[in-house]
């Protein structure tokens, strides 16, 4: 097995379907502009609530991307 070092990044995704979906939302994004994603670690959930129900998930992301 090699060594790998890893860069970490921070993003946050959001949804109005749900959590899961903020986080592949997220993981796509950062796909588009990012090679070598490994990993993802959900560091914060929070959402925006409009009357009385929830509007928006929110979530805050670190994922590391494999250093060549």
């Amino acid at each position: 097995m090699s060594d790998h070092v890893y860069k970490l990044i921070e993003v946050a995704g959001s949804s109005t379907t749900g959590y899961d979906d903020a986080i592949q939302k997220a993981v796509a994004k950062a796909a588009e502009s990012l090679d070598h994603l490994d990993w993802f670690e959900v560091t914060e959930m929070r959402g925006h609530i409009k009357d009385g129900r929830i509007a928006h998930f929110q979530v805050v992301l670190k994922i590391g991307f494999r250093l060549e």
